[in-house]
């Protein structure tokens, strides 16, 4: 299996290799945002690339959103379209090692980008980075796609089997506003950490 090191996903970035990224922010997610009815709250999104959706949240009042991901270029691409985006709400940083406190989560390809076999620590992680009564909320393909890199795809039931332990999931089901590349192929999350779920 590819080394999905830091070198590999910023070559990536640099060459502009970059097949997921939809150029936009992801129609569920935008739907999500558009909804929500605080814009004081602390806002985290793992595995952001280019992170059309923080851009969007930050465009609309929201000051408290931070994007954490491996490649400098893709944190990098996002300062070049926001100049007024806060330094320091871009974090280099492996999110396996990250620590915080956060009350959204956001996810967009990046679970689907990790190895498959990392997707307990994922939901796991997840827990441990959001305040009591924080959301997990974003999309997962429901898909399958052949090869030994990213993306990686599955389906909701094993998606439940990682996140029930630890969330009270709202709602995974097929998202009805995907992007048409994406059309059928997206599971919509919302998923509360369990109040009896203590991170470890």
């Amino acid at each position: 299996m590819e080394n999905l090191s830091q070198e590999f996903w910023d070559l990536r970035y640099k060459k502009k290799d970059t097949g997921w990224d939809l150029g936009a922010i992801s129609p569920p997610i935008k739907s999500y945002f558009d909804q929500l009815p605080a814009k004081d709250i602390k806002i985290l999104i793992p595995g952001g690339g280019n992170s059309y959706e923080a851009e969007y949240l930050y465009r609309l009042g929201y000051k408290q959103v931070y994007v954490l991901d491996l490649s400098p270029t893709a944190l990098n691409n996002l300062q070049t379209r926001v100049p007024s985006f806060p330094q320091s709400h871009l974090i280099c940083e492996n999110f396996f090692d990250f620590t915080g406190s956060y009350d959204l989560l956001i996810e967009q390809t990046f679970f689907c980008a990790i190895r498959p076999e990392l997707r307990p620590t994922y939901a796991k992680k997840a827990t441990e980075l959001l305040k009591d009564n924080g959301k997990l909320v974003g999309v997962l393909f429901n898909d399958t796609f052949v090869g030994n890199q990213p993306p990686f795809g599955g389906d909701k039931q094993e998606y439940l089997q990682y996140f029930e332990p630890y969330f009270n999931i709202h709602i995974m089901e097929t998202a009805y506003n995907s992007h048409p590349k994406r059309a059928g192929r997206e599971l919509f999350l919302i998923a509360k950490k369990k109040s009896d779920c203590v991170a470890f």
